[in-house]
């Protein structure tokens, strides 16, 4: 089958279009690519890398972001660092979060059905998915005045750069 040199280039701006949109995607919407609600990230994102073939990802904040949530003081450092794949998080560094007195970081994130695990080594604890489903906001979490119901896109937004 020949193909003309009109379709051929045709079909290499639908690739390349297709190639650009998928990297002007927010650091949110790539973890909804993978399974995880968007509520694993605070608001607040600036830029974000990912290596789509290893999954490896880094994520940037403007300041450390730090929030009490269902009992928890959780902060994240202003580069978080993990491999992400469908429905798991490994290799994560840069989210600790405080149990009584001790601070421990969050080594692992992973997905099963309705529930999500967050692991800080030989313990995890599972909570329902739908805790997650909006983004908390540095410094008050959910208690924030006018914070629930409105996580607009434009809290969403970050560049990204494919490593």
């Amino acid at each position: 089958m020949k193909i003309s040199f009109p379709v051929f280039v045709f079909f290499l701006f639908i690739i390349a279009a297709a190639t650009v949109e998928a990297k002007n995607l927010t650091a949110y919407e790539v973890l909804q690519s993978y399974d995880f609600p968007v509520g694993i990230l605070p608001l607040g994102v600036t830029q974000y890398e990912i290596n789509p073939s290893t999954g490896k990802f880094a994520v940037y904040l403007n300041k450390v972001c730090d929030f009490s949530i269902q009992g928890y003081e959780v902060k994240y450092s202003t580069k978080i660092t993990g491999t992400i794949a469908r429905d798991r998080i490994t290799n994560l560094s840069g989210i600790q979060v405080k149990v009584l007195f001790f601070w421990f970081d969050i080594i692992r994130l992973s997905r099963d059905n309705e529930e999500m695990n967050l692991s800080v080594g030989i313990i995890s604890a599972a909570f329902p998915v739908d805790s997650f489903y909006e983004s908390p906001k540095c410094g008050c979490g959910f208690t924030c005045a006018n914070s629930r119901g409105n996580s607009g896109d434009s809290d969403h937004q970050s560049p990204v750069s494919s490593v």
